[in-house]
């Protein structure tokens, strides 16, 4: 287990990985006034942009789901990686060698900075492997493709090649790119046999695998030649990079479409993946010569999210709520085979869960070039809940007609029910089983589950977590006043200039009470920018770093959980006024009106003391409290006469 990433690294990688380039390479982003910038939000479907980034500040916040943070939060959610991960990848874009505490080391196996040096060779590879593929000796590949409906364009959009016939084609290549043999082998793209070094891939078509960041990290071919006595498919071994359990073909392509449409639709192939691609299916995935695991469903889960513990609903026009998970089988044994695995890690997976199997027993690549594309999205669209595909299929073993038949089918799929995760679906899918068997009894139906040991116990929840990610536990967020409230809005605006452009500000605000703010949200803003140092501590930061990051990042320290993203918010909140050469005063007169709110709140409170006092009882009191009275109105004369 690599050990904790030294805080200190954490926030250099926050300064040095511009948000505004991270984002910009998912959101097209356009400047929406001084130091702000605007696009469509990638977690939620919008038609007019309010997402917005603040590069000063270095976060972001959408006005329209609430999604914010700084630009590891955003790697986090956009490419559905942990914190520790988000980190390491952050660090390897801007050159940053990241330190550990305990000795510990990037990943297991891994020597500090060797990660990147095998992601370049890996970049390396897939650009020498394309454009092999145009060369003469690809013929046989190319044609590969044609006969399956893949044309040049295709080709390249998946990042296809062809690895030549020659032993050493690549390896000579990457040697000439400065690359040490220790490295290649490291890599998985040779390998070692008695006459030394080799090319792992030989005579054939090479589809890059790729992490959800698009990194590449390794490669299946397919095999193109008689003499070629390999296997049909040959994918990189198990490397420092690639882990087959942890990587899914396609998902870099698929994660915007999957975070969008909440669905994610695994095939069986890579050119399945591209079949289902080029038919508008934009959220399919393969696994890479194993079956979909755990691990693969992690992945997705933080991708499309995850509803709890419940699975999600499906609507009667055909949509889920609480996103969807669909595998494409073939119709033979084997797919069937295939599902009832799915069956067993459905239970770590909260999404709903489909099958959809082509009745003919074609695959989606061969359902494309057979029916066309709208065939493919038939397919999908005719999923069928991954329950009733496994219990029916159960069934069908069956002879029905007989009692003996309809009595070994009840035992066969009683635990089937009995294993379904979801306490509310369990009843459902008793009647179901039921009808299904013509048993009109449903009680003795329902005993017969009850009774039985479910054939698929819900996985234990998992309690390891990477010593260098956080915990992450929903906390709601404290409410905000109306906007248009105008004592509440002047509140914001105030907090907005302070977290924005602290520079900006009079050092009075300092100097206000904690009773400054009345909403009792922007009063916890006010609290953990007191306890952040305020003003005081603002201005060196912001000397410091060059922008506001630090100062914000501090006072997201000091806040209490609940306000925390109310704060990030207020960071990246565009000003109303967007002028440079006005900026300065609008700022200043901004907090001027806080203060003269404050003033006037306090001469409210020494009137009503003072209709309340008996001046005969006790004059001198009354006396000093009518002297305050005309002290803080002649401060809130002189305020507006200063303004």
């Amino acid at each position: 287990m690599a050990g904790r990433i030294r805080r200190e690294d954490v926030e250099a990688v926050r300064e040095r990985a511009h948000i505004e380039e991270i984002v910009g390479q998912h959101v097209t982003l356009r400047s929406a006034g001084v130091g702000s910038m605007k696009g469509l939000c990638p977690f939620h479907d919008e038609r007019s942009p309010s997402f917005h980034v603040r590069p000063q500040v270095g976060r972001y916040h959408c006005f329209g789901c609430g999604e914010g943070g700084d630009v590891i939060d955003f790697v986090q959610k956009v490419d559905g990686l942990g914190f520790s991960e988000a980190v390491e990848y952050l660090a390897g874009k801007v050159g940053l060698q990241l330190r550990y505490e305990e000795g510990g080391a990037p990943r297991p196996g891994e020597e500090p900075g060797k990660r990147r040096r095998l992601i370049e060779a890996h970049k390396v590879a897939e650009e020498f492997y394309r454009e092999q593929l145009s060369t003469p000796a690809a013929a046989a590949g190319r044609q590969f493709l044609a006969e399956r409906g893949f044309d040049r364009t295709a080709a390249a959009d998946f990042g296809v090649g062809f690895a030549p016939q020659g032993w050493d084609s690549l390896m000579r290549h990457l040697r000439g790119r400065g690359f040490t043999e220790a490295e290649l082998t490291l890599s998985g793209l040779v390998s070692q046999g008695q006459r030394g070094v080799y090319d792992r891939f030989r005579g054939r078509l090479v589809w890059p695998i790729r992490e959800v960041t698009g990194e590449t990290v390794g490669f299946g071919a397919r095999h193109l030649f008689a003499e070629d006595q390999g296997p049909k498919y040959l994918n990189t071994p198990e490397t420092p990079l690639y882990k087959k359990s942890h990587v899914l073909y396609g998902i870099d392509l698929a994660k915007r479409d999957l975070q969008r449409d909440k669905r994610v639709v695994v095939v069986e192939g890579y050119t399945d993946v591209m079949a289902m691609h080029l038919s508008g299916v934009g959220t399919a995935v393969a696994t890479c010569g194993t079956a979909f695991g755990s691990d693969h469903a992690r992945i997705v889960r933080r991708l499309i999210g995850d509803s709890g513990s419940s699975g999600g609903v499906q609507l009667a026009s055909g949509a889920s709520v609480g996103g969807e998970i669909i595998f494409t089988f073939d119709g033979d044994a084997a797919g069937q085979k295939a599902a009832l695995r799915a069956f067993g890690e459905d239970q770590s997976f909260s999404a709903q869960t489909f099958v959809a199997v082509e009745k003919s027993g074609m695959d989606p690549c061969e359902l494309r070039q057979a029916k066309g594309p709208d065939a493919v999205r038939a397919l999908v669209a005719g999923r069928t809940p991954l329950y009733e595909f496994v219990i029916r299929s159960t069934l069908a073993s069956y002879d029905l007609r007989t009692a003996e038949g309809r009595i070994g089918a009840l035992r066969a799929a009683a635990p089937i029910v009995a294993g379904i995760r979801d306490a509310g679906l369990r009843p459902e899918y008793t009647r179901l089983l039921s009808g299904w068997l013509g048993i009109d009894d449903q009680d003795s139906v329902r005993r017969a589950v009850q009774g039985a040991s479910p054939s698929t116990r819900p996985a234990a929840p998992r309690t390891e977590r990477p010593s260098s990610e956080p915990v992450q536990v929903p906390v709601a967020r404290m409410p905000v006043p109306d906007r248009r409230d105008p004592v509440a809005q002047i509140e914001r605006t105030a907090l907005e200039v302070v977290l924005q452009r602290p520079d900006l500000v009079a050092p009075d605000f300092d100097e206000l009470p904690s009773d400054a703010f009345g909403a009792p949200a922007y009063r916890a803003v006010h609290e953990a920018i007191r306890a952040a140092g305020g003003l005081t501590v603002a201005r060196p930061l912001l000397q410091s770093s060059g922008g506001s990051t630090g100062w914000v990042g501090a006072v997201i320290e000091q806040a209490a959980e609940p306000v925390r993203a109310l704060v990030t918010e207020l960071a990246v909140a565009p000003l109303p006024e967007d002028r440079p050469e006005s900026l300065e005063g609008y700022v200043k007169g901004v907090v001027l009106r806080l203060v003269e709110i404050g003033f006037t709140r306090h001469i409210a409170d020494l009137r009503g003391r003072l209709q309340r006092m008996d001046a005969e009882a006790d004059p001198a009191a009354y006396q000093a409290a009518f002297a305050e009275l005309v002290e803080v109105e002649g401060r809130r004369r002189n305020l507006r006469e200063s303004a």
